[in-house]
């Protein structure tokens, strides 16, 4: 199981019983995706829901991506491709408590913005952990895993660190941080760093220096230049950026250098991807576009994985950030993603690469799928909150169902509550579960659609007496000590049916929370509930939102 690496059992003094699910579904239907896809073209965002700050390496013919995963366990999610278009996730660089501890943190903390590169056989992850230890990197020999316990790069300040190993067998580390003297000339205002890395010792080597100072135009005061990474075509070294922050004015920029240490200067027709100066009336827009990675195939041609967002009013999503991809197009030696007023395309024309097969579970695109939890572990797209410190989770007690173990955290708390979460990848869903009814009073499960543990619904149930009481949750306040407010309830009276199931539907901003006791017959507990509350606008943080299966023990 996924969290026995915990390795420790739970006191069997007053441990309420397990809760059982027999399986979950999820279904997505966005209109966006409606019409068909032509051979030889591909869908964006090629990775939907929670996928942010995308880094993509090429050893021989093969792919793989990773991206940030922030206080989620397992942490760093890898994907591999061999034809950049389909993709199917190997797991997580972070599956270990030793690997990572992110007890206690917000959700928006963790894991932030990982670097994938490839070395001589050896895979290289590079990131920060923020408030869970800082810079390090962690390194396989598949990227499969097992991943390397951390290695500690504690002498660089900042975040967003990527490798970048020269063809002299020469290796550099870049990173955003502060500016000149840690003295910012106003909000926002970062630099980007180089220091070298000695490659058989592990560690940097040299002295740290800047070699860009406030972004592209310093006159005037670009804001939070981050995300670098280095990489040489044509004896020029270029240095890719995000700059503009990670709302609607953020951008990718480039500069170039013929030496590794600068000095590097900017496009004059930077920067190379933005969507700010578009109508927010255009139909199916994608904004927040930036924080970018290239990648170049054998036969030379180069493209762009970023992030983005899909929101369905305003600024309003509750997908997070997303992975999408285009083509790099060269002009004059300078690289670009796409056009000045070019909307990032829904349907764009695929590399051309030999096709690979689908995932098995769907990454992208209108689709329905099942979990029966009937394999030995959990698929690697459910997560957990945080660093699991009990073996709470069961896949062999009840074959072909999960069990949970209530524990006393909530999705309140800022600890490991029993929760497995699967990604909203879509506006338009159905998130549907079969859970057999707590038959003690004192505990709690169901469904739950989480943003973070202050914005979150929880569709639950439990013991009341000889009924059942199916009941919704709200929590909203940026006040982490302000308790759950309770929306609506409904008792089933005895007998009490064995098997319950539960419904959360989303179309845009209106939830919707169902129950039934037979499989096709729903009643509807509460509906329109506004479900902006799980928008990152409205709840702050950088992750997107989750549904998923919970379990607790209620005070």
């Amino acid at each position: 199981m996924l969290v026995a690496a915990a390795g420790i059992a739970p006191s069997l003094a007053s441990v309420p019983p397990p809760i059982v699910f027999d399986w979950f579904e999820y279904t997505g239907h966005d209109t966006v995706y409606a019409k068909p896809l032509t051979a030889g073209f591909y869908r964006n965002p090629i990775l939907a829901g929670f996928h942010p700050d995308p880094s993509i390496c090429r050893a021989g013919e093969d792919y793989y991506l990773v991206n940030s995963s922030f206080s989620y366990f397992p942490g760093i999610p890898i994907f591999h491709s061999r034809d950049l278009v389909h993709w199917q996730q190997l797991g997580h660089v972070i599956t270990r408590s030793s690997q990572a501890n992110f007890a206690g943190l917000g959700i928006s903390r963790g894991v932030f913005a990982p670097a994938i590169s490839h070395h001589d056989g050896v895979f290289y992850v590079v990131t920060t952990l923020v408030d869970a230890g800082g810079n390090c990197f962690f390194t396989a020999n598949n990227p499969a895993g097992p991943w390397s316990d951390p290695v500690w790069l504690h002498e660089v300040d900042g975040i967003d660190p990527s490798f970048f190993f020269d063809d002299d067998g020469r290796a550099w580390l870049v990173n955003n941080g502060p500016p000149p003297d840690n003295r910012p000339r106003y909000d926002g205002h970062r630099a980007i760093w180089l220091q070298e890395f000695d490659v058989p010792t592990q560690k940097l080597a040299g002295p740290r220096e800047i070699i860009v100072n406030g972004g592209v135009d310093p006159a005037k005061k670009p804001t939070w230049v981050e995300g670098p990474h280095l990489f040489k075509k044509d004896g020029w070294y270029y240095l890719i950026c995000a700059e503009g922050g990670t709302s609607e004015e953020h951008s990718e920029v480039v500069f170039r250098s013929r030496f590794v240490r600068g000095p590097y200067l900017p496009w004059a027709k930077n920067p190379i991807l933005t969507q700010r100066t578009l109508d927010p009336r255009r139909p199916d827009p994608v904004t927040c576009t930036g924080h970018a990675d290239f990648v170049e195939t054998p036969a030379g041609a180069w493209w762009a994985v970023f992030l983005g967002c899909r929101p369905y009013e305003g600024n309003l999503y509750n997908t997070g950030r997303e992975t999408f991809m285009l083509p790099v197009t060269w002009t004059d030696n300078w690289p670009a993603i796409l056009p000045p007023d070019q909307p990032v395309p829904v349907i764009a024309a695929a590399p051309g690469l030999p096709v690979a097969p689908s995932s098995v579970i769907p990454l992208n695109s209108n689709f329905t799928w099942r979990d029966k939890f009937d394999g030995p572990e959990l698929q690697p797209v459910w997560n957990f909150l945080r660093t699991p410190p009990d073996a709470w989770l069961n896949l062999s007690a009840h074959p072909g169902a999960l069990t949970l173990q209530p524990r006393d955290v909530s999705l309140h708390d800022r600890g490991n509550p029993a929760f497995i979460g699967y990604r909203q990848q879509h506006g338009r869903f159905v998130a549907t579960t079969a859970v057999h009814a707590p038959t003690a009073a004192g505990e709690s499960a169901g469904l739950a659609a989480f943003q973070n543990e202050t914005h979150y619904f929880f569709l639950g149930i439990r013991r009341r007496d000889t009924a059942l009481q199916v009941f919704l949750e709200r929590t909203t306040s940026p006040d982490h000590e302000e308790a759950p407010q309770m929306v609506a309830h409904w008792e089933i009276p005895a007998p009490v049916p064995g098997l319950v199931y539960l419904k959360i539907e989303a179309d845009g901003r209106a939830y919707t929370f169902s129950f039934g006791t037979r499989p096709t017959e729903w009643q509807t507990l509460s509906d329109h509930e506004d479900g902006s509350i799980l928008s990152t606008t409205v709840a702050g943080g950088f992750v997107g939102a989750y549904v998923g299966l919970h379990a607790r023990i209620d005070r």
